[in-house]
């Protein structure tokens, strides 16, 4: 029985924080969405470059790019929103 070729993980995003890395994973696992988690966290350096890059990266097949992107782009509009809700009051 031939077993069945994984398509290639791709870089997909770059994710701002923690938050947002484990909110995502959450939705996509949901989903059944296969996907994986890159920190930029370098214990050497004590985590200097996700100050200046990001928290880290998201990756996943090519086929399902758009269903990350379009999570992502969500899930950052109700941050949004939450914030400028908590602004008004």
């Amino acid at each position: 029985m031939p077993l069945e070729q994984e398509s290639p993980f791709i870089k997909i995003a770059v994710l701002e924080n923690a938050i947002e890395a484990q909110l995502l994973s959450s939705v996509l696992t949901q989903y059944e969405i296969p996907h994986r988690l890159r920190s930029y966290h370098d214990t050497a350096y004590d985590g200097l470059f996700q100050l200046q890059k990001g928290w880290g990266e998201i990756y996943g097949p090519h086929d399902v790019r758009q269903q990350v992107l379009d999570a992502l782009v969500e899930l950052r509009f109700q941050a949004v929103d939450l914030r400028d809700n908590e602004a008004e009051t």
